[in-house]
């Protein structure tokens, strides 16, 4: 679907920014770089942006963008909601975000939000590269990314837009939040791949896909030119072992992770990749980070570069925290975050 058009003109504003992002030393700012690594993804630079109140994208995105930039040689910029009076990470901040500036640059954008209303000073740069046509990778709750109240002029992005049916969920992701489809914190989600699309190179290596977030509900058919990679197995317990349940939800499962396409304000294609999964302790799976190291791949136009098996280890320590609303470790600052 082509998306409605936004003039703006970033102007001096970008060059500032800009300018900031390629400093040497970024230390005081609310965001992280990571940078100077060797790849197929050298000169590739991707914004991740955090910022959801349950499933701690917070600790998820630094991690994933450590291995894109360490494994992969993408430049990764990550950005997180701050608390603006003390400069630490609030993920129930849901109306700030700052440096979202930097998507000026961006190869590819790759969101985790939830239930966001920033204000048009920041939404703004989402809205514009998404007009750009630039490819999109959405986890977990960024079929609800947004929620955005008053007179805002991006109201439409919202996730039960009347004006855009969905909001930026259904129409450029390729679904909105409806309901949950496994039990909540019960019922984890092995992912099962699609048997056609077993040789799409985004699920090379991912035969091992599985988490402990439970498997979303989409209307199915997914819209559009959608194409489901991985079907969610909804199983009995919180083990990656446990058997598959017989309630019924599993008749037919649910697609966990799909490509799409979307156009932009000026007709550009841009490719999508957008996965339920995602939670901060969904990335202890290893199937799941080559899922989505590929997925970047296949965004950006470089998928002929995938490996067999794609190297996601884990950069430097990695303790996710539990999802659960207001459980988010406190006085974290994003300098926290930076490689050692």
């Amino acid at each position: 679907m082509k998306i409605p058009c936004l003039k703006i003109i970033l102007g001096a504003t970008a060059c500032l920014m800009t300018g900031a992002f390629s400093a040497g030393s970024l230390a005081a700012e609310p965001w992280v770089v990571y940078d100077g690594y060797d790849g197929p993804g050298k000169g590739k630079h991707i914004v991740l942006v955090s910022g959801d109140e349950e499933y701690r994208s917070e600790e998820a995105l630094p991690q994933l963008g450590k291995i894109l930039a360490k494994h992969h040689g993408f430049k990764c910029t990550v950005l997180f909601a701050i608390d603006p009076e003390t400069g630490q990470i609030d993920p129930n901040n849901r109306s700030n975000i700052p440096g979202l500036e930097a998507l000026s640059s961006a190869d590819l954008m790759i969101l985790a939000l939830r239930f966001r209303d920033l204000p048009d000073e920041q939404m703004r740069y989402i809205v514009e590269y998404v007009e750009s046509g630039r490819p999109i990778i959405g986890l977990r709750t960024s079929t609800h990314a947004f929620n955005i109240e008053g007179d805002s002029k991006f109201g439409r992005y919202s996730f039960r837009s009347d004006a855009w049916d969905g909001g930026f969920g259904r129409q450029i992701l390729g679904e909105t939040w409806i309901r949950h489809h496994g039990e909540h914190g019960k019922q984890s989600t092995r992912g099962v791949i699609v048997e056609e699309m077993r040789d799409h190179p985004i699920v090379r290596g991912c035969e091992d896909v599985w988490g402990p977030s439970d498997v979303y509900q989409v209307r199915l058919p997914l819209p559009g030119d959608s194409q489901p990679l991985v079907m969610g197995q909804v199983l009995t317990g919180m083990q990656p072992d446990d058997p598959p349940s017989t309630d019924g939800k599993n008749d037919p499962m649910m697609p966990v992770a799909w490509i799409k396409s979307y156009e932009g304000a000026d007709g550009k294609v841009g490719r999508v990749f957008c996965t339920t999964m995602g939670a901060s302790t969904d990335l202890e799976s290893a199937g799941l980070r080559r899922l989505l190291a590929n997925a970047a791949y296949w965004c950006v136009g470089i998928e002929d570069q995938i490996a067999d098996r794609a190297v996601v280890d884990i950069v430097g320590a990695y303790d996710p925290t539990p999802f659960r609303f207001g459980g988010f470790k406190k006085g974290v600052r994003p300098s926290d975050h930076e490689l050692k």
